[in-house]
């Protein structure tokens, strides 16, 4: 089993820029892929990115497209989202997680970070 770590969050302005990562530790040895979710306060976890485990194959939410960008380090068992143009409409509790394969769907993960909180002021 893996467990994964997230680490990066804080408070920034509106057009400022942060990057999450996500230290992954315990079965790296086995092949899984990474995902980004996040959970605004009221509202349903949701999905922003995802990488395959190779890195070739990405996708990722219509609302960050163009300004998130997902990538990992196989070498240091740890993913990024990079996070750029930050609206306040960002904010909100970003986990990663892992999977057998990459998908947009919560239910098609097994394995969660703690999270970490990410606001974007006006």
């Amino acid at each position: 089993q893996v467990q994964l770590v997230e680490s990066g969050g804080g408070e920034v302005q509106a057009g400022g820029s942060l990057r999450l990562s996500c230290a992954a530790s315990g079965r790296t040895n086995s092949n899984y892929a990474m995902g980004w979710f996040r959970q605004a306060p009221g509202k349903e976890r949701e999905f922003v990115a995802t990488i395959s485990w190779s890195g070739g194959t990405t996708y990722y939410a219509d609302s960050v497209k163009g300004r998130f960008t997902i990538s990992r380090d196989n070498a240091k068992n740890t993913g990024y989202l990079q996070m750029n143009s930050l609206k306040p409409e960002d904010t909100a509790v970003y986990y990663c997680a892992a999977a057998p394969l990459v998908s947009n769907k919560v239910e098609g993960y097994d394995v969660w970070g703690q999270g970490t909180q990410v606001t974007v002021s006006s």
